[in-house]
C-alpha cells in the first residue's frame, strides 16, 4: 500500500484548492471522491471577486461559462433595490471539474467508509490508502469529519440551512441576478441566477429549524417562488428541483486534530449573511495546504468573512437568519 504525503477526501472547491497548493509545493497528493467528475453539484454557482483572486483565475482564459453581474436586484418586503457590484456566476458542473483538473493531483473515485489513525502516526482509509496528513473536504457529510471531528466540533442545529433548486437550459431575457429576502415569512431568501450561454439556476433556501418551528415546508416556498417567476422572469419554465442542506459558520475552534484537518462545508463555513460557501471553501483549502507545508498555523476564525463585506447589511442579515446563534 503506497504511503501518500497527503490524502484529500473530497474533490470540490476546498479539496481541489488544497491539492492545487500542495502540488505546487511538490507534495505527493491523492484526491478521493465518491463521484466521477464532472458531476452534478447543486449550488446557485455565485462566486465573488475574492474567489477569483484566491484562485488566481483569469476569467478571460476560463474555458467554461462565466457571467459577470454589475448589479444585483434585492427584493425586500416589497422594496426593489438595485445594488451596484461586481459578482460572477459559473456552473458547478464545469467549475469544480476544472479546478480539480487544474490542481494536477491524481484523483480516484472511491467512497470512503472508515478512517483510522495509525498508532505510529498517519492515517489509514478503508485499509486501501495510507497518508501522513489527511484533509477532510467531503462536504457536510464528510467521512473525515464524521470519524474524527464530530465529537470535538459538533454542529449547531440552528445554523443548518435547507434548500431546493434547479439548474436548467433556459433562454433567459434578464441577465441580472435577483434575490428575494424573507418572502412569505421565509427565514432566508430565494434567487434567480442566470448563467452564460443560456443556463439558469433558481432556488430557495432558509434556516431549517426555524422553517420547521413555523410549521412551514421548503416545498411551499419553492411553489410560491416558481409561481412568481412564471409571471415574468421565467415564463414557461418547467422544474425538477432537488434539495440539500449545509451549515453556516459556527464553532471553528477544532479544525485540526493532530495531522487531520477539515475544510469547506465539512467544517461548516458558509457565510452568515448570504449563506455563500464557495469562497470560504477555497480559502480554507488553501489554508489547509499552507498549514501542512509548515507556512502557517491552521486557523479558520478569520476565513469565512461576510459575502457583503461585514458592514451593517451583513450584520442585519446574519441576525435575521440566525437570531444570533453561536
Amino acid at each position: 500500500m503506497k504511503l501518500w504525503d497527503v490524502v484529500v477526501v473530497g474533490g470540490g472547491p476546498a479539496g481541489s484548492s488544497a491539492a492545487w497548493k500542495l502540488k505546487q509545493a511538490g507534495a505527493d497528493v491523492l484526491v478521493l471522491d465518491k463521484e466521477r467528475f464532472p458531476r452534478l453539484k447543486l449550488c446557485a454557482g455565485w462566486i465573488t471577486p475574492e474567489v477569483v483572486r484566491d484562485l488566481e483565475m483569469n476569467p478571460a482564459e476560463y474555458p467554461h461559462r462565466f457571467l459577470t453581474f454589475e448589479r444585483l436586484h434585492a427584493h425586500v418586503k416589497g422594496l426593489h433595490l438595485r445594488l451596484g457590484c461586481v459578482q460572477h456566476s459559473i456552473r458547478r458542473f464545469e467549475f469544480d471539474a476544472w479546478l480539480l483538473e487544474r490542481s494536477g493531483a491524481p484523483v480516484e473515485q472511491h467512497t470512503v467508509r472508515t478512517v483510522r489513525r495509525e498508532p505510529g502516526g498517519g492515517y489509514s482509509i478503508d485499509d486501501a490508502y495510507r497518508c501522513r496528513y489527511l484533509i477532510g473536504a467531503g462536504g457536510t457529510r464528510c467521512p473525515v469529519y464524521r470519524a474524527l471531528f464530530r465529537e470535538a466540533n459538533p454542529r449547531a442545529s440552528e445554523l443548518q440551512t435547507v434548500t431546493l433548486e434547479h439548474e436548467f437550459a433556459y433562454d433567459w431575457q434578464d441577465p441580472d441576478c435577483h434575490l428575494w429576502f424573507f418572502e412569505h415569512g421565509l427565514p432566508g431568501y430565494s434567487w434567480y441566477v442566470p448563467k452564460a450561454n443560456g443556463w439558469l439556476n433558481v432556488g430557495v433556501g432558509g434556516m431549517a429549524e426555524r422553517i420547521k418551528r413555523r410549521g412551514h415546508d421548503i416545498k411551499q416556498h419553492w411553489a410560491m417562488l416558481t409561481r412568481s417567476l412564471g409571471r415574468k422572469l421565467a415564463r414557461g419554465a418547467s422544474y425538477e428541483p432537488s434539495g440539500y442542506s449545509y451549515y453556516l459558520r459556527g464553532n471553528v475552534d477544532v479544525v485540526r486534530i493532530e495531522d487531520a484537518l477539515i475544510a469547506g462545508d465539512a467544517a461548516g463555513l458558509a457565510t452568515r449573511d448570504m449563506c455563500e460557501g464557495i469562497g470560504p471553501a477555497v480559502r480554507s483549502g488553501i489554508r489547509a495546504a499552507q498549514a501542512i507545508l509548515g507556512k502557517a498555523e491552521y486557523r479558520l476564525g478569520d476565513v469565512t468573512g461576510a459575502s457583503l463585506g461585514g458592514g451593517l447589511a451583513s450584520r442585519l442579515l446574519d441576525w435575521a437568519f440566525t437570531h444570533g446563534a453561536a
